[in-house]
């Protein structure tokens, strides 16, 4: 408890200072940067007066036009967000490689770095038509923006429009720059937006904070493993010590507890590899995810994450499935007739029904935890009006400690508890796809 109470102490006042700070510069900055909106949005017509008017400053802590009140939810989902750059403390920032695809231009790579990243993890230059905002890259559509080169930008130079657009209201973000707006296009993913965020211009291949965190995590277990597995070389029949004596009950555990009862005792040799490695990869990015001050890296709480973990469990469910498990979902056996069509239709949807809620539930439990404890410390800003009472500021420490240290704590069980239901639930669906169930015996016996 003492070490817990020293870790939160110590991550409020390396944070506290620096966040309090950031906020007076915005403070002071605001009129500056509003004037320079105002005289954007003179010499620019993207729309109607009434898009113009919904214009507001866009910034990951809640700032919006002239209002400063600091905003603990806007707060935390950006700090959980993956991102282009990993951040430690808000205070050292690693550059991470950029690996970006359009038609136009081919394929680019270059580092982080030249977006020069400061507060916000906005980048301060645009690189080759490309800027850094919240930490992740975009380009400028507008073909009348300087496409290579780099192009020192504002303190704040982006601007965030509602607009309508087929009858639906869309967040869009402009980049304002010598009395121009020159409008961004949205966040890119490997498949292009299809999943989610819209189709953008480009392909986005770049090593992010969540990647690197699950290679270093990786990097870890593998070292971890093969140190454990030498110590049972070079002490045969001897008592597990350090490290062995750490990985070996929950080795145990997961064998004894998780895939001989689901799997059989048979066949779970098979699988073991599988669970084991969902089980320690996902407590593994859970625990790392806990650490103060390395970035808040949220890695089971990104949904892609999980999504592809839920695939992998997918193929591997069906296509180990025997000739029982297809026969239970497109004809169940010992059933009327005129029932067997309704239960086909129910058992293939459940087919995607179970990954689908495997990977909703890691991504959804990791994630508010992290949003809740983020809030908590929130409260310090919130109490202290983002730096102007000291007072207050003191109040709000004296709320977002405990607090804080209670979530820490419920944090800790549910990286362990949420790494043991994927893997059950990943053992219990290939046990019931690989298990053989004898019906004909089964009537042939009734008979008797």
């Amino acid at each position: 408890m003492k070490y817990q109470l020293f870790v939160v102490f110590f991550f409020i006042l390396l944070n506290g200072p620096a966040a309090f700070t950031q906020e007076n510069h915005n403070q002071a900055d605001t009129a500056a940067v509003h004037n320079a909106q105002d005289q954007s949005h003179e010499g620019h017509d993207h729309g109607t007066a009434a898009a113009h008017s919904e214009a507001s400053h866009d910034n990951a802590h809640g700032h919006e036009g002239a209002h400063e009140e600091f905003d603990p939810a806007s707060t935390a989902i950006h700090h959980i967000s993956d991102a282009n750059v990993y951040s430690i403390l808000d205070w050292l920032r690693i550059p991470l490689p950029m690996i970006l695809y359009t038609k136009e231009k081919g394929l680019e790579t270059f580092m982080s770095s030249r977006f020069h990243i400061g507060g916000h993890e906005d980048g301060h230059t645009a690189y080759n038509g490309w800027v850094m905002h919240h930490g992740s890259v975009h380009r400028v559509l507008d073909p009348a923006f300087p496409a290579s080169g780099e192009v020192k930008l504002g303190e704040h130079p982006f601007v965030k429009k509602t607009e309508e657009k087929n009858g639906k209201k869309t967040d869009v973000t402009y980049l304002s720059h010598e009395g121009k707006e020159y409008r961004l296009d949205a966040r890119s993913t490997l498949d292009g937006g299809i999943l989610g965020g819209g189709i953008t211009s480009f392909y986005d291949f770049s090593l992010t904070k969540n990647v690197l965190s699950m290679i270093l995590v990786s990097l870890f277990l593998l070292w971890a493993f093969r140190k454990a597995a030498k110590a049972y070389e070079n002490n045969p029949g001897r008592a597990p010590k350090g490290l062995q004596g750490l990985l070996e009950p929950i080795f145990m555990f997961i064998r004894d507890e998780v895939a001989i009862p689901f799997i059989g005792k048979d066949k779970y040799m098979k699988f073991l590899p599988l669970l084991m490695s969902i089980f320690f990869f996902i407590l593994g990015l859970n625990l790392f995810g806990q650490i103060p001050f390395l970035g808040s890296t949220n890695v089971t709480g990104n949904l892609t994450v999980t999504m592809i973990m839920a695939v992998i469990v997918f193929l591997v469910v069906n296509f180990n499935g025997k000739r029982d498990y297809w026969q239970h979902i497109f004809w169940m056996p010992d059933v009327p007739v005129f029932v067997k069509p309704l239960l086909a239709v129910v058992e293939i949807m459940s087919l995607f029904i179970k990954p689908l809620t495997l990977m909703l539930r890691l991504a959804g439990n990791i994630s508010a935890g992290h949003i809740a404890i983020l809030s908590f410390i929130g409260l310090i800003f919130i109490f202290g009006k983002s730096g102007a009472s000291i007072g207050g500021g003191a109040i709000g420490t004296a709320m977002a400690v405990p607090l804080t240290l209670f979530m820490m704590a419920i944090e800790l069980i549910v990286a362990f508890v949420q790494a043991f239901v994927f893997t059950i639930l990943t053992a219990s669906y290939i046990g019931a796809a690989i298990e053989e169930h004898h019906h004909a015996d089964h009537a042939e016996g009734s008979h008797h």
